[in-house]
């Protein structure tokens, strides 16, 4: 699902509105914005509550950095490094208590669309990608994301994030063929 230039214009304008102190446009950023932080965020962290936790903390940064982010035409990769870096301090938060529990038990699956083979097939795949492919696969196939914005949002080079999405296509397409 990508997101077309009339609603990346659009996204732009409400950023603008709501440095300007509009409350409105706020709520119409977050109402378009959430759905889309939760599925990564629920992607990433692989459990819904988890999830609504770290999209949350996300909006509390998101929030209150309105009035630093100089170009809104940016507010995607902005954004989604707030929640990336929501969602890694959660990842190692739970790997500190496994760790301390002997190994805890196994992350929860992602949820599946009901029917949906190819769609559980891709999220199987998903999970055996390294945490860095993954977050790049997601953001890129998954939310439109450019690669300046998905460099901006993992806090890596442009040609890192490019690098880490041309190895998870090819490493997708592998397990997507059964190699």
């Amino acid at each position: 699902m990508t997101q077309t230039q009339t609603d990346r214009v659009y996204d732009e304008l409400l950023v603008t509105l709501v440095q300007t102190g509009d409350a409105r446009a706020a709520e119409r950023l977050a109402a378009r914005w959430q759905p889309r932080l939760v599925r990564v965020a629920r992607r990433l962290l692989r459990d819904e509550d988890q999830a609504r936790e770290a999209v949350q903390e996300a909006w509390t940064g998101i929030c209150r950095g309105w009035h630093g982010l100089s170009d809104p035409a940016k507010f995607p990769g902005w954004a989604f490094g707030i929640l990336h870096r929501k969602c890694a301090d959660r990842i190692r938060h739970q790997q500190k208590v496994r760790a301390r529990h002997d190994g805890g038990t196994d992350a929860a699956e992602l949820p599946q669309m009901a029917g949906a083979e190819d769609h559980a097939a891709i999220n199987q795949a998903l999970e055996h990608l390294s945490p860095e492919h993954r977050t790049a696969a997601i953001l890129y196939f998954g939310e439109g994301l450019t690669l300046t914005e998905i460099a901006t949002a993992t806090g890596v080079p442009t040609g890192t994030a490019k690098s880490r999405i041309f190895h998870a296509r090819q490493r997708l397409k592998a397990l997507l063929k059964g190699e």
